[in-house]
């Protein structure tokens, strides 16, 4: 029934019986809940709700879903999988994922949902070769843009899901969904303790461990969840958590499943860029239970707020005809409200849609620590919309015990003047108990560490018999590594706890002695993140350390990093930088920005006798305000390099700054109108987020990259905002986008790649902060109105001019990545044609005779470069695709390299088929250019970057074709090796060490060593 989302009305869904989940003779394995839902519940299943709001969503029934996995079940049989083999289920899309959970588990087979590859290219194929030694030769399945992504020696096979989907005819559809049969198959057989999942351990960046989950664990779960949580067959569920936590497979999925209830599934994206789409969907679907961690109240709090009326009691209010989605959402809101017996809210969200929360019985609330402020504000906030006051679950779960496992009904009352909610009972057959270093259960009230024991329990970990004795005390207990205590129970009781017993006593967390920071939910490994700082110039080896902290009124725990600089960069400059770099580096890698960055001496570092640091401690002390001299002396060093501060001014600029202070978390009286975006911190991953706000609180759809780079201040931005609609009108075509302007060193100015953008030199320039400006020069032909290059040489006599422009007199440093070496070499001779000093030239692993590369390229190559510049493709495939590509119509081939992109990156992009066909051909003109390049003449010398070539060995592409600049150069060159290959080279994983090689190289051409 593929149909509009608005289209679920209680008109258009037709009533089910009420089956209680222990109505019938309770299943023997996972296996069977899948054939009790559909053999009981036809009519119930799950409706997969669209990215976009307006677009079309796809119901499955449980029956067709079972037919669906037994014939996935058989497809993965075909390829040569036996009852116990592990697959990988490395997919997006809860309707993807959803089926090949159930083909793997009625064929016998264990799945093991997967988080997405790292964008990074080498963090992705460490982790691949990872998986395959964790799960011994797994078979994944993946979307098609990712098969191929596994490098050599890494021991998985992809098979694209979509293939597995044609076989099969089982997409969810109309026609099937209405009439297809059960085939029937035998489930392979299981015992009850035998392996049903496999989960890794949660948000790990390093090697994950693999938490074993049998048959007899998740049935007891489901039916202990169940009774707890009151579900029935009349229960809608939502979810929009991303199906690699275990919370969205067990809590959101098999749950519901286990008890006929219908289910609702949405991408992550689409709540988190607009935060009251939850409510919406809530309201507009009559759900009844959904999850989420403490964060989303947060932002919902913080949301505008929804215009709000006194309720109405008497008929609802009549809705005017309207068309689509829209008109469907009204229609089906009007008659929800009949269904209610005439009554409706009479309140409206900031997007003009009638909040109705009655249906909403409970919220479970997990994966993070639960602020008792926060949780109260939301169900104040959103009480006139119908929310019920004790609609609030804080929870605690793991995925070691299935998930949800210990739940508190009665916040807010019971949490009166604490700061976190306290979490409740364990569900029935789980005991928990609070016990000391030596394994002594502690006296109720006392602090020690939760450890769990029940039938809910992981086994261990997959093939690591080291972790799983470790994760076990002498006497059975699960150790969880949290530290709790139990209330309530009276002085002297031991801390105990037995599940489905009625009586006194709750669980509450206080810490954690797990070395890992939780950040909106997701598991962040401290020792990670303290190999990646460790790595960077000026930190000292063996002084770095990664610890949470929770400020106060911060809805989820926050990154601090402690760090001993060397000698050279414990003060002024050289310390900012080494500061700003910390900071990039870890939002490169992790997407999240540190609270802190503090800079410490030797002995600010606590450790054991062994050595190790005592992490929990340094927290301790910065939450006992012992740093507090040293964040204000960073936020005082900050601001000198930042300048004064301008105080916004008008609606606009104001907007911007509050903008502005929450990407970088500052207060928005900070923020002055002249910082820039790039100062402040800015990166690539920055900007979509930028783009996303801007068109929630500005109404400003479809914000062009290239305003935020040329327009980076908060002024600046607000001016191009409140001149009309960004890109509406010609502009004057500047090549030069300024990424850093601090430093008093010679600017570097570096020339984009065959591709014509400068996004890859964003998080690159951040690391030249307090040091030198960085400015990057883009192609024309991006912007509405501008004509491409018609010559090399126009480009290069373009180029020259903006340079001169911003810097009149030399000394020139001038670079270029991949084809802008070539353009780099052009402008350095031209400058000194022009009597100008050059002081530095850099190509960055690009020779000088490029024609022969360029004559490869014809337009389906240069499409298919661009596609895995942009990380659409991996590098195997974009070998495979031109051939294939060649074989179809014109004008069905960009189509079909979009089809392959990962839709989480097309999104971060904001990239369609226009968008890409319009580049495209802009990099296709400008390969065009490079064929009747030819190298002549020299310049003074040339710094020359080399890194794993395209194709060939590094030594070869050293030999043969780089050092042919020497026949371009009056003096000698030097030839740098740099980590990575060409198209990673910059990328997250090798930038902090790239941007030091290239800072010192700078620092040696032109004598400009660091203050």
């Amino acid at each position: 029934m593929n149909r509009s989302e608005g289209s679920v009305g209680s008109t258009q869904v037709p009533p089910r019986a009420v089956v209680s989940p222990d109505a019938a003779t309770e299943p023997e394995s996972v296996a069977q809940l899948l054939r009790k839902a559909a053999r009981s519940h036809p009519d119930a299943g799950m409706r997969y709700l669209p990215d976009d709001p307006m677009g079309e969503s796809a119901f499955q029934s449980y029956p067709f879903l079972l037919a669906a996995a037994e014939r996935l079940a058989a497809g993965l049989a075909r390829r040569g999988l036996t009852p116990g083999d592990p697959v990988g289920l490395l997919l997006d899309r809860p309707r993807d994922v959803i089926p090949a959970f159930w083909g793997c588990v009625l064929g016998g087979f264990v799945p093991c949902p997967l988080p997405p590859l790292p964008d990074d290219a080498d963090r992705a194929r460490e982790h691949l070769v990872h998986l395959g030694e964790l799960l011994d030769g797994p078979l994944l399945l993946t979307a098609e843009s990712v098969v191929g992504a596994a490098p050599r020696g890494a021991r998985v096979r992809m098979v694209p899901i979509g293939q597995l989907h044609a076989e099969a005819e089982i997409e969810p559809g109309p026609a099937r969904d209405a009439a297809a049969p059960a085939a029937g198959a035998p489930d392979a057989p299981v015992a009850p303790d035998g392996l049903a999942l496999l989960v890794l351990t949660s948000g790990s960046t390093g090697r994950p461990k693999a938490v074993r989950l049998t048959h007899a664990n998740l049935l007891a779960s489901m039916a202990a969840k169940a009774e707890r949580q009151r579900l029935t067959s009349a229960d809608r569920t939502l979810n929009w958590i991303a199906f690699d936590h275990v919370a969205a497979l067990l809590e959101a999925h098999l749950l519901p499943l286990a008890v006929g209830a219908e289910q609702f599934h949405v991408s992550s994206a689409r709540v988190l860029g607009d935060p009251m789409e939850f409510l919406r969907l809530i309201s507009r679907h009559r759900v009844t239970m959904t999850f989420t961690p403490n964060f989303l109240l947060g932002l919902l709090n913080a949301a505008d707020a929804p215009t709000a009326g006194a309720p109405e009691t008497d008929a609802p209010t009549a809705v005017a005809p309207t068309a689509g989605a829209a008109g469907a959402h009204a229609a089906s809101r009007g008659a929800a409200g009949q269904a209610r017996g005439g009554t409706e809210t009479g309140a409206y969200d900031p997007g003009g849609e009638r909040l109705d929360l009655r249906s909403l019985r409970h919220i479970v609330s997990g994966g993070e620590a639960n602020v008792r402020a926060t949780g109260e504000a939301f169900l104040v906030r959103y009480a006139p919309y119908g929310l019920r006051g004790d609609a609030l679950w804080p929870a605690f779960g793991m995925t070691e015990t299935c998930a949800g496992s210990v739940y508190s009904r009665g916040f807010p009352q019971v949490d009166a003047g604490r700061e976190f909610a306290s979490l409740g009972r364990p569900v029935r057959g789980l005991r928990i108990r609070v016990a000391d270093a030596r394994g002594r259960v502690c006296p109720a009230g006392e602090v020690g560490e939760l450890q769990l024991r029940g039938p809910m329990i992981t086994d261990g970990y997959h093939r690591d018999p080291a972790a799983t004795a470790r994760a076990h005390t002498p006497d059975g207990w699960f150790r969880s590594g949290d530290l709790g205590r139990i209330d309530g129970l009276g002085d002297g009781a031991p801390s105990l706890l037995v599940g489905g017993e009625a009586g006194a006593g709750h669980l509450v967390l206080v810490g954690r002695a797990k070395d890992s920071v939780i950040v909106n939910g997701v598991n962040y490994f401290s020792p990670d993140i303290e190999a990646a700082v460790e790595r960077l110039d000026g930190v000292s080896p063996g002084h770095v350390a990664a610890f949470p902290t929770r400020q106060p009124g911060h809805d989820t725990e926050q990154l601090v990093v402690a760090l001993r600089p060397e000698p050279a960069a414990a003060s002024g400059a050289a310390l900012h930088r080494l500061l700003t770099t910390v900071r990039a580096t870890v939002v490169a890698h992790w997407g999240f920005r540190p609270a802190h960055v503090l800079p410490l001496p030797a002995s600010a570092f606590p450790r054991t006798s062994l050595g190790k640091t005592l992490r929990q401690r340094m927290r301790e002390r910065l939450e006992a305000g012992a740093y507090d001299a040293v964040i204000a002396e960073v936020a005082a060093e900050s601001e000198r390099h930042l300048g004064g501060h301008v105080a916004p001014e008008g609606a606009t600029e104001r907007a911007l700054a509050d903008i502005y202070a929450e990407l970088f978390e500052r207060e928005p009286a900070g923020v002055s109108a002249t910082a820039s975006f790039f100062d402040l911190g800015g990166t690539s991953l920055d900007i979509l987020r930028l783009r996303r706000l801007v068109a929630t609180r500005l109404a400003v759809a479809d914000l062009p990259v290239i305003t935020v780079l040329t327009a980076p201040t908060v002024r600046q931005l607000a001016a191009r905002l409140d001149a009309g609609p960004p890109g509406a009108g010609p502009a004057a075509y500047d090549p030069v986008v300024p990424l850093q302007t601090g430093g008093d060193k010679t600017p570097l100015f570096c020339v984009h790649p065959g591709v014509g953008e400068v996004l890859v030199f964003v998080n690159l320039a951040r690391y030249f902060a307090g040091d030198r400006p960085f400015f990057a020069l883009r192609a024309r032909g991006f912007n509405a109105g501008e004509r491409p290059f018609g010559s090399f040489a126009e480009m290069v006599e373009t180029y020259v001019r903006a340079i001169r422009a911003r810097q009149p007199r030399g000394p020139y440093a001038i670079a270029g990545y991949s084809y802008g070496g070539a353009v780099a070499f052009e402008i350095a001779k031209r400058l000194e044609a022009l009597g100008e000093r050059v002081g530095f030239v850099g190509s960055l692993n690009l020779p000088p005779h490029i024609k022969y590369r360029m004559d490869e390229l014809d337009f389906v190559e240069t499409a298919t470069n661009l596609a895995l510049f942009l990380d659409l493709v991996d590098r195997r495939r974009a070998r495979e695709l031109p051939a294939e590509l060649r074989a179809l119509p014109a004008d069905e081939r960009l189509a079909r390299l979009l089809d392959l992109a990962p839709p989480r990156r097309l999104r971060d992009l904001d990239l369609d088929l226009p968008k890409f066909t319009a580049w495209a051909r802009l990099a296709s003109g400008l390969t065009a250019l490079g064929r009747e390049y030819q190298p002549s003449g020299t310049v003074r010398s040339m710094t020359v970057f080399y890194a794993v070539p395209l194709r060939g060995t590094k030594e070869d592409w050293l030999a043969r074709e780089l050092r042919r600049w020497d026949e371009h150069t009056r003096s000698q060159n030097r030839y740098i090796e740099v980590p990575g290959e060409h198209y990673t080279m910059l990328g997250p994983r090798h930038v902090a060490t790239f941007q030091a090689i290239l800072r010192r190289e700078l620092d040696h051409a032109l004598g400009e060593g660091s203050p």
